[in-house]
């Protein structure tokens, strides 16, 4: 079971990440949208990361 979830969340990325290259040679207008959620999805995972980082460094500003 573990496994299917995981080619899941596999597929997903993977299908996100072609519609990426593809709205940015001009897809149609799901593919932008498909690529647009895929790219926010993408910050709100690197914003989630840094927070956590800092949180278990115990400090309050980034060396970024």
């Amino acid at each position: 079971m573990t496994v299917l979830v995981l080619l899941g969340v596999l597929a997903l990325a993977v299908g996100g990440c072609v519609c990426v290259v593809w709205a940015g040679r001009g897809g149609p207008r799901w593919v932008r949208v498909v690529a647009k959620v895929t790219l926010t999805v993408g910050e709100l995972l690197r914003r989630s990361e840094k927070s956590r980082r800092r949180s278990l460094n115990g400090s309050t500003h980034s060396s970024d």
